[in-house]
Formats: C-alpha cells, structure tokens, sequence
C-alpha cells in the first residue's frame, strides 16, 4: 500500500506499508495520529461524518459539510484538536475515498451551488464546472487536500 503524507508546501511522499487490520468505529488517535477511514467515505457528506466522528465526539454541534468548516477545524481549538499543537491525520483506504469524492461527486457539488446562488459566485462556479469537466479541475478530495496544505502545522498520511 502507498502512502502519501502531505504537509504544507510539499507533494505526498512515499512511506513503508502499514498494516490493514480491522479497526474499530471509535475515535483513534495517538502517537499515528488520528485514523479516517477512507472505505467509509463514500460521498462528501461522509468525509465530514468521518471527521465528526474523530473530533467531535464531546462537542454538542458538528463541523458541517464545507471546505470552509474544514479549514477553520484545521485551524484547531474546536473539538478533539483544542490544545493539540501538531495534530497527524492517517487518511487509510484514500483511494476509496478520492473515487468517492471525485469528478461525479465534485459535479454534484458545484451544481448545487448553481441551484442555490445566493453567497455563491455563479459565474466563477461555473468556471470551475467547466475545468472540471474538461477534466482540468481539481475533484473534490483535491480540494481537500488543498486545505490540509493550507495548515504546515497538520500532518496528513495518506495510505
């Protein structure tokens, strides 16, 4: 299995195989960091179900689905990452999930935007739409993985 790790200002890099044993449905973080189960995400909603699974799990509200709500997460202070001065996420089975998040599921996306304009930039979603059609634009998990970039202080391994 391959794994990518992707901080800030660097391309995913190959690291030595892991295991694929089972895991459980609880939260796992620890000295590998958080654990999400790319072979549970199956569409945009599902990757922020994941991350509410591992991070909120003491909150009384949740990260809804937004790349915007994702970069304020990353952000930390909110959830599980309170006080966590370098959190490390192990995205496992995320070639599962860049299918599942990918030019079908980014299409959906982009054309709820246009069926619902108001705070959204109608013409620069279509531009997207467009790129991403012409098999030019990022899919959805690539976005995903933009955020994550965005923050040199999360580490995320992609296996």
């Amino acid at each position: 299995m391959k794994q990518e790790s992707t901080p800030r200002g660097s391309a995913p890099q190959e690291a030595a195989p892991q295991s694929s044993a089972p895991q459980s449905s609880a939260p796992q973080e620890a000295a590998s960091g958080w654990v999400i189960q790319g072979a549970q995400v199956a569409g945009i909603a599902d990757f922020y179900a994941e991350l509410n699974r591992l991070l909120m799990q003491d909150e009384d509200w949740e990260v809804g689905p937004s790349l915007d709500a994702l970069n304020d997460l990353l952000y930390g202070g909110i959830g599980a990452l309170v006080n966590v001065e370098r959190p490390r996420f192990v995205w496992r089975d995320h070639a599962a999930s860049r299918a599942a998040l990918g030019v079908p599921a980014t299409e959906e996306w982009l054309l709820s935007k246009l069926t619902s304009p108001a705070g959204f930039d109608q013409q620069g979603i279509r531009v997207q739409l467009a790129a991403l059609r012409a098999g030019e634009g990022p899919s959805y998990f690539d976005l995903i993985l933009e955020v994550f970039a965005e923050h040199p202080e999360v580490e995320l391994v992609l296996e």
